[in-house]
Order: structure tokens, then sequence, then C-alpha cells
């Protein structure tokens, strides 16, 4: 096919502006200009290593037939200078000389097709984010396939190019570069979900009360700013001496390191638990996991547990660090008296991980004939009341849900209420993630 040679317009007629665009609307010498039809959709950076400027750029025309924008690079530090957000395509000449690098005398660099697209890999680096279109010598298709092997979206021969076909293939560039892109965020999307399957089973796992009367329910609300479970974590299994044990827990920051050092966390909780371990002796082990396992020394947990004695009568409770549960002692007609209040909080002890020789104390609780214990992170109490500052806090926390109790909403309706209500409060969704649990018995 014989075609015009690419070559750069005349710049006497045409003069660049100050970031070296050119709206490319000239068929060339034999040709008549072509007017725009309004501001161009495509924006090109042609990178060449031509002083003579001999490469020459036919008319370049968008679907809707406006002049693609042209802008020029002689080498890639002014490529990377003009490689602005509204850039759509790189067209790249193999032909450039690689970037300098560092040698190192102890490694030799290797021969070959790797080493001679060196300044494709470069901008590849540079751009990642825009389509790709390298332009190579004739009967080179081998060096040009490499180049789409290692990124680009497409490649041409220099010197069969008309206007009609380059125009068609950054198009095209632009296109599947778009396609690459949103494939690769549906396949992130898919590994994330996958990802917060594996970590929801892990961190909010099915209670294992099998022979126990208590009914549980529990409701998670991940933060708004994340995609992945943040390391909020609890737990519920009965034991063989018909012992119910519950434990709900947080572990400092958010994301998958956080995440995943709760999982190990509540597994370890579950291990112990079975073991026989309780109070101040599982908890000063569950410390010894966090220190082994944490990235550093910064990282805490909190941490509330409570052991439910097999009549259902009694309890112990131990706090690291957390919000004491909520409990709704209730009386004829299940209205709850006295009103819903915390439990006592006074004797509690540190975060997990603060202090090295911590203890906490195991302090007895009369739950009495029927009950809910509910109990929760400071996700539930942390966001705000309205535009202000004022944040809800346990006191409006115990008076929300004493009126959601007096209205008869019990187990999973009065959870999903209580965190709907809080959310409505604080305008939108919450910063922090929020899990929140709940044991009822009847008497």
């Amino acid at each position: 096919m014989s075609a015009p040679a690419l070559a750069p317009a005349d710049n006497s007629t045409n003069p660049p502006g100050p970031t070296g665009d050119r709206a490319m609307g000239s068929a060339g010498p034999t040709g008549p200009p072509v007017q725009p039809g309004g501001p161009t959709n495509l924006t090109v950076l042609l990178i060449e290593d031509d002083p003579a400027g001999s490469l020459n750029v036919p008319e370049l025309l968008d679907s809707a037939g406006k002049p693609i924008r042209v802008r020029t690079a002689r080498n890639l530090t002014e490529a990377q200078r003009l490689l602005t957000d509204d850039v759509n395509c790189i067209l790249l000449d193999l032909a450039l000389p690689a970037p300098a690098r560092p040698t190192d005398t102890d490694t030799e660099a290797a021969d070959g097709p790797d080493d001679e697209l060196a300044v494709l890999k470069h901008v590849l680096e540079m751009a990642p984010r825009h389509a790709v279109l390298a332009l190579t010598d004739s009967g080179d298709a081998e060096r040009g396939t490499e180049a789409v092997r290692v990124g680009a979206q497409d490649y041409l021969f220099r010197d069969e190019v008309d206007g009609r076909l380059l125009s068609r293939a950054i198009r095209y560039a632009v296109e599947r570069k778009r396609s690459d892109t949103a494939e690769r965020r549906l396949s992130e999307s898919k590994l994330r979900a996958q990802e917060n399957a594996r970590l929801e089973r892990g961190l909010l796992p099915t209670p294992l009360l099998e022979g126990s009367s208590l009914r549980f329910a529990a409701r998670y609300r991940p933060g708004r700013s994340r995609a992945l479970l943040g390391g909020d974590f609890y737990d519920t299994v009965r034991t063989p001496d018909g012992t119910v044990h519950v434990m709900i827990g947080d572990v400092c920051g958010h994301g998958p390191d956080e995440a995943a050092l709760g999982v190990e966390l509540r597994i370890a909780w579950r291990a112990l638990t079975f073991a026989g371990l309780c109070g101040d002796e599982l908890l000063s082990t569950l410390q010894r996991v966090l220190e082994h396992e944490r990235e550093s020394d910064e990282i805490f947990a909190t941490l509330c547990t409570v052991d439910i004695a097999p009549d259902g009568r009694r309890a112990g409770l131990c706090l690291a660090g957390h919000p004491s549960p909520l409990i709704a002692r209730h009386g004829r007609g299940g209205r709850p008296t006295p009103p819903a209040e915390l439990l006592p909080y006074d004797n509690g002890g540190p975060a997990l991980g603060l202090l090295p020789n911590a203890r906490w104390p195991r302090t007895q609780i009369e739950l009495g004939a029927a009950w809910s214990l509910m109990l929760y992170t400071d996700g539930l109490i942390e966001g705000r009341i309205g535009q202000g500052k004022e944040r809800l806090g346990q006191d409006g926390m115990v008076r929300m849900v004493r009126r959601q109790l007096a209205e008869g909403l019990r187990g999973e309706d009065l959870l999903r209420a209580a965190v709907n209500e809080v959310r409505d409060l604080n305008g939108g969704e919450l910063t922090d993630d929020v899990a929140v649990l709940m044991l009822d018995r009847e008497g």
C-alpha cells in the first residue's frame, strides 16, 4: 500500500500552542483543509525522535468527524511534561532511544526483544492509564507483536499508515484500553467480594449455641470509606458444661491487615474458650497472640467477654478497653424492669496490646430470669447527632434502646432499628464499622 510518510504539520501555518498541541485538520499538501467540527474528543501524544521533523502525521479525525488534537514530544522527559489527564492515547515510536538506567556491574544487560522494548516499558510505567499505540518499521511485525504482549494496545508500520487507518487505530486503542480497564476493575471487584466473604466468615461466624435456649441476633455495617471489612469481630459458643460464652472486639485501624488480625483473635478466643480458659487467663493469652501477630507495637484491640452460667441467671464480665454491654431485664409481659442500663464498667482493664503485664478482673453479674443483653463496638456510639460535633455516646444509645424496647422491638428487629437510627442521626453512612449482637432469654 502506497501512503504518504508520517510527518508533522507545517508549523509555519499551524504553530503548536504553548503545550505543543495542534489540532490535526489538514489533509496534507494535496487535499483541502478540513474545517474543525467543534472541540475535539480525543487528544494524542506523539513521542518520536526525529529532529528533522520528517515524521508526518496525516489528517486525524475522531468517530464524530472532529479533528484529533496531537501533541509532539521529542523525548521521554518532554513527554512526561505533556502527559496531562486529557491525553487519551500515546503514539510511541519504538525507534526512540531507551531511557538511561543505572549500570549494575554485577549484572549484564540481557540482549533480545525485551531490551528493544525498554522505551515502551518506561512509557507504560509512566502512563498506566493511557492507551498506547506502537509505531515500528515495516517488516518488523515480530517487534510489534512483542509490544502488544508487553502492554501496548496495538502496533502499526510507520511507512504504511494513512490518516484514515491511523485515526481508526487510535480510536480502537482508546476503546480497547477502556475495555481492559473496565475488565480489570470488574475482576478486582470480584476479588474484593471474595475477600470480603472470606473475612466475613472469619470475623462474623455462625454462633455455636446448640442445646441453649438463648436466642442470638447480630448486625454488621461496614464504614463508608472501605470496601473491605474492618477490624470488628465477634463470636458466641456454648461449651459442654452448658456455659454460653460471648465476645465482641475491635482491632484499631481499618483494612485487610486489621481484619486478618481480628480473624486470628476471634479464632484464638474460640479455641481457648473450648480449652476451658476464661477471664483474665484467657485475655492474657489473647494479648500474647496479638503481640506476636500484629505488624507494629502501636496496634491494639479492645474486647468484651461475657460467660453466662448454664442456668442463664448469672454471668461473668471482662472488659479490655471496650464499651460495657447493655442489659434489659424483663418483667411480666416482657416489659423492661428496670429500664435498660449499662453493665458495670469501673472494674475493666486496658485494651489488649497496651500494657505488657495488664490484668482483667472478672465482674460477677446477676442477670435475672428474663433479659436481653446487647454487645456492640464503638462505631454504634461514635456517630454524630445532626450537623454539629455532638456524638450519640453511650447515654444517647441507652435512651434510644429504651425507647425501642418500649415499642416492642426485640432481637434482630431491634438491632436493625438501632443501626438504622444511628445512621440517620449521623446524616448518612457512619465513618467507622458497626458490629452489634444480642442474646435474649425468656423467663
